[in-house]
């Protein structure tokens, strides 16, 4: 999605966004180059760097799946009043980040109940 919200990005700098090696983004934008959802190109300032254009059918995406998660927030959470629809963001943004705060300190062995334990 990182790549639906920008106009260019060095794809070096995506891969370290979403935690990617260089070989596995290069598939990754392979991909979606191919379904013509981007394009790469080179810098014109730094020739060694590609950069990641989104395409005119990315927008026609973007916007599908902003509707689909208008949709998917109405129906979790249809009934609640504005305050509810606040509260529980303000809950999911604090576990997010307490997650988020863990992430780099877990190896894979060392994570409770994993059979390495």
């Amino acid at each position: 999605m990182q790549v639906l919200r920008s106009a260019f990005r060095r794809q070096i700098d995506l891969a370290r966004h979403v935690g990617a090696d260089a070989a596995t983004m290069t598939r990754t934008i392979q991909r979606l180059e191919k379904a013509g959802f981007v394009r790469r190109v080179r810098s014109t300032s730094d020739r060694r760097s590609v950069l990641v254009e989104p395409t005119a059918a990315r927008q026609a995406l973007r916007q599908q799946v902003e509707d689909l998660w208008a949709r998917l927030e109405d129906y979790a959470a249809g009934d609640f009043t504005p305050a509810e629809r606040g509260e529980a963001l303000a809950v999911l943004e604090r576990l997010e980040t307490n997650l988020a705060a863990h992430v780099s300190d877990a190896e894979p062995s060392s994570c409770a109940g994993s059979p390495d334990a």
